[in-house]
C-alpha cells in the first residue's frame, strides 16, 4: 500500500524553507528545524563547533533568558532536545497543539538573537560541558573511543568525515566568542535551514504561524560548500589494537560505502543487514548460535551525502574465546558474501525490516516531521517519504552482491579491536610460543 502522508511546502521571502504535514488524528504537533551545518562543514581549527551550538542555542536567547527554553516547552507539556551530525544539525519539540506558538516564537527568537546571549560566560560554561560529555560518552566509557579511531583510519586527514561531531577539545579551548560568533553568522540562518511542522494544526494556520514568527528574520548571506568528500572504497587493511578495561573483547570494522540517495549504498546498506540485522542475519546464526565465539554481533549502514558513507561490523567475544576466532568468522562471512551471494528470501527479510522500521518511524508526527526534514534539507524533496520504501524494495539480489564485492571487502576494511589486559596477554603469550615453535621446527 503506497504511503501518501500530505505534503505541503512553502519558501519564505528571507529563503526558510517550511514543509507542513497536517494530521488531525491526535491533539499534538511537532516542531523540526534543520540547519545544513554539521561536523563535515567545520575547517581545521573550528572542529566541534557545530555540536557546541547544540548546546548554546539552549543558553538563552534575546527575549529567553538562559534555561528557559527548556522548562517553558515543558512546562506546556512539550519533549524536546537537539543532535549533531556530520551533515546537520537538527533541534525539535513535540507538544500539544496549543503550545505551537509557544515552539516557533522560541525557535525564532534563538535562530534570530542567540548571540545576544553568547557571551564569555555562556561560552566557558557550555564548553565545560562539552568536554564533560567527552570525558563520559568518549573517554571513560568502554569502547566509547572506537568511531573516533576508525574515522581516522578510514579518512585522510583533510576529509570532511575524518573527525567526530564533539570535535578537538584544543580548537574549543582556543575559540574565542568572535569565533563563536562568527561561525553562528555564517550557518543559522532562515535561507539555511528547514522548518518543518507535523500534526493538529491546518496547512494555512502552520504557514502563517512561520511567516509571523520567522518571516522578518534576514537572511545571512549564503554559507559555503562543505568541502568535497567523494572517495572510493578501501583498498587495504588497516587496524588499531586497543589494550584496556573493558567489559570483553571486541573488534568493529569499517568501510567506506557509496554517497546516501544512490541505489548502491541502498544495495550496501542491506547486504550488511543480511549480515548482522536481528537473529536471522548470517552472523548471528553462526557466532552467537551456532558457534557461541560471540556473545553479540551488530552492524549496518550510516548513509552521508558529502560523497561517501561508512558501514560497520561488530563482534563481542564470548568469555574465553580469542578475538581473533571472531574476526576469522567475520571475515569468512564477508568474503562469502560477495562471493556468492544472497538469495531471494534473504533479501527479502531484510526489506521487510527495513519497511517495519520506516512505518514505525513515521507513525508519530515526530519522526515523521523529522524524516521530513531531513529528506527536504538534504536532498530537496520531503516527498521521499512517501517513496523511500520503493527504492528500498527496489533493490535486488544482483545488486546486492556487487555492491558487497566492491565495498564491503576482508582486504578493504579499517578496523579498531579492544582487548582485556588479561586476554591481551595470554594472547601474546601464545604468538611467542607459535613463534618458538616455528623457529625450532626450522632449525631442526
Amino acid at each position: 500500500m503506497p504511503l501518501t502522508y500530505p505534503i505541503a511546502e512553502q519558501t519564505l521571502d528571507n529563503g526558510l524553507r517550511v514543509v507542513v504535514s497536517s494530521d488531525r488524528a491526535v491533539p499534538i504537533v511537532a516542531v523540526n528545524l534543520w540547519y545544513d551545518v554539521g561536523s563535515r562543514h567545520e575547517p581545521d581549527g573550528l572542529t566541534g563547533f557545530a555540536h557546541l551550538f547544540e548546546h548554546l542555542m539552549f543558553q538563552g536567547s534575546r527575549n529567553v533568558a538562559s534555561g528557559q527554553h527548556f522548562s517553558l516547552l515543558e512546562n506546556a507539556g512539550a519533549s524536546l532536545n537537539a543532535s549533531t551530525f556530520f551533515d546537520r544539525t537538527n533541534y525539535f519539540e513535540s507538544l500539544p497543539s496549543g503550545g505551537l506558538d509557544l515552539a516557533l516564537w522560541l525557535e525564532a527568537d534563538r535562530m534570530g538573537y542567540l548571540l545576544d546571549a553568547v557571551n564569555q560566560e555562556n561560552l566557558d560554561n557550555q564548553r565545560d560541558v562539552v568536554k564533560e560529555e567527552k570525558r563520559q560518552s568518549y573517554d571513560n566509557r568502554p569502547y566509547g573511543d572506537s568511531y573516533e579511531r576508525l574515522v581516522k583510519l578510514a579518512f585522510p586527514a583533510d576529509h570532511p568525515y575524518a573527525h567526530m561531531t564533539i570535535g578537538s577539545m584544543a580548537d574549543l579551548d582556543a575559540a574565542s566568542v568572535e569565533d563563536v560568533h562568527a561561525f553562528f553568522r555564517k550557518y543559522y540562518g532562515p535561507n539555511n535551514a528547514v522548518l518543518t511542522i507535523v500534526g493538529d494544526v491546518s496547512v494555512a494556520d502552520a504557514f502563517d504561524a512561520a511567516k509571523r514568527y520567522f518571516g522578518h528574520l534576514p537572511a545571512i548571506p549564503q554559507p559555503p560548500a562543505a568541502p568535497d568528500g567523494t572517495i572510493g572504497p578501501l583498498t587495504d587493511v588497516q587496524r588499531d589494537d586497543v589494550v584496556s578495561d573493558v567489559p570483553s573483547d571486541l573488534i568493529t570494522m569499517m568501510f567506506r560505502l557509496p554517497v546516501d540517495g544512490t541505489p548502491e549504498l541502498d544495495a550496501a546498506g542491506l547486504a550488511l543487514d543480511i549480515l548482522a540485522a536481528g537473529q536471522s542475519g548470517r552472523l548471528n546464526r553462526r557466532l552467537v548460535r551456532d558457534e557461541q565465539i560471540a556473545q553479540s554481533v551488530s552492524g549496518g549502514a550510516l548513509p552521508l551525502i558529502g560523497g561517501v558513507s561508512f558501514g560497520t561490523l561488530t563482534g563481542i567475544a564470548s568469555d574465553g574465546i580469542d578475538l581473533q576466532k571472531v574476526e576469522d568468522a567475520l571475515l569468512e562471512e564477508i568474503e562469502k558474501l560477495a562471493e556468492s551471494g544472497v538469495t531471494e528470501d534473504e533479501l527479502a527479510t531484510v526489506q521487510a525490516q527495513a519497511e517495519r522500521d520506516w512505518l514505525e518511524q513515521l507513525a508519530t508526527c515526530a519522526g515523521r516531521a523529522d524524516e521530513i526534514s531531513h529528506h527536504a534539507l538534504l536532498f530537496g524533496d520531503p516527498n521521499r517519504i512517501n517513496t523511500r520504501i520503493d527504492q528500498v524494495r527496489a533493490v535486488t539480489v544482483e545488486q546486492v552482491q556487487a555492491a558487497a564485492a566492491q565495498w564491503i571487502r576482508a582486504d578493504g576494511r579499517v578496523q579498531v579491536s579492544y582487548r582485556r589486559a588479561e586476554t591481551a596477554a595470554e594472547t601474546a603469550a601464545e604468538t611467542a610460543a607459535e613463534t618458538a615453535a616455528e623457529t625450532l621446527g626450522e632449525q631442526e
